[in-house]
């Protein structure tokens, strides 16, 4: 995966998925957590911005193991 990614390769990787599963932001500072995706897209200085909206909790150990944050 790109260190810079693209709306459009963002797009390609959420096309095949179910339209109704949530999505949320893994998020390691330390400790793996998950965190919600807020709905507002802004679009500043040639980059688009998702913004988090709040912590739902830790990450589940299957999407911790599967990103080696072990």
């Amino acid at each position: 995966m790109p260190q810079c990614l693209t709306v459009g390769h963002l797009l390609r990787q959420l096309q095949g998925l179910d339209p109704n599963l949530p999505v949320r932001l893994a998020v390691n500072p330390d400790f793996p957590f998950a965190h919600y995706v807020g709905a507002n897209v802004v679009v500043r200085e040639g980059t688009a911005f998702i913004a988090e909206d709040g912590q739902e909790g830790y990450l589940p150990a299957g999407a911790r193991d599967a990103l080696a944050w072990a």
